[in-house]
């Protein structure tokens, strides 16, 4: 079986409750939830939960809650792979054997089931361990800044000091949206950023962590805009 697997935990601590905190008229973890369904991928959309408020409010959302997550996998330093493991093995203990799972965050309103499908194609189609979403760095990031203690600035790589923008590598990071992987790479805890992994590159437009209060505004602002550009987008193509 093939499952979507939402981490909820009920913890947040820079943004309390951010899981279920209303972003452009719906819980957070709504869009994560009605972008897998909307995919037609998975068998079950499993949201991993330790708080019985989130898993209320998942179950409520056509998603499945079918267990409980341990406390030891709910604190601050328990990583996702941990937690998706849990869950393909939950499901491998129940005799239902897991072949792919997708780890899709709760907090990622700007991932499309469109980029699910592409990500477990390229999964597929390559045999590589993860998929993952990803976009390219707006700055050359060897120009990079670091402020010292009392107050000055100094480049982080000074040997590109004098090097030209366009002689300089583009570089990618983690978009925070989704991760495809296999059962078995899951299991085995396999690193998701390395020379088994391919990335599913993102415009930057569609990528914006939420750990801030400014970070919140932001995203509402991105994510009315592309509302609105979809709406404008629909009503010229049926004039």
């Amino acid at each position: 079986m093939r499952l979507a697997i939402i981490p909820a935990r009920g913890g947040s601590k820079r943004l309390p409750r951010k899981n279920i905190r209303q972003f452009c008229g719906q819980p957070m973890i709504a869009w994560s939830i009605a972008a897998a369904q909307e995919s037609g991928l998975f068998n079950a959309v499993v949201v991993s939960t330790d708080d019985a408020e989130i898993a209320d409010l998942a179950r409520r959302l056509g998603a499945s809650v079918p267990f409980m997550r341990p406390a030891q996998l709910a604190d601050d330093h328990t990583g996702t792979g941990a937690v998706v493991g849990h869950a393909v093995d939950w499901f491998d203990q129940q005799g239902q054997a897991v072949t792919e799972a997708c780890c899709l965050y709760a907090t990622a309103p700007f991932v499309q089931a469109k980029d699910l499908r592409e990500g477990l194609g390229k999964l597929q189609a390559t045999g590589c361990d993860y998929v993952f979403s990803a976009t390219s760095f707006a700055f050359p990031i060897q120009r990079a800044l670091q402020i010292t203690e009392n107050g000055g600035v100094v480049m982080l790589q000074p040997e590109h000091r004098h090097t030209r923008s366009q002689d300089l590598p583009e570089a990618f990071h983690d978009a925070g949206q989704f991760y495809w992987g296999t059962a078995d790479a899951w299991r085995c805890g396999r690193p998701v950023f390395g020379t088994s992994s391919r990335p599913h590159l993102l415009p930057r437009h569609r990528v914006q962590d939420i750990d801030t209060p400014e970070d919140w505004q932001r995203a509402e602002w991105l994510f009315k805009a592309q509302q609105a550009q979809h709406l404008n987008d629909n009503g010229r193509r049926h004039a």
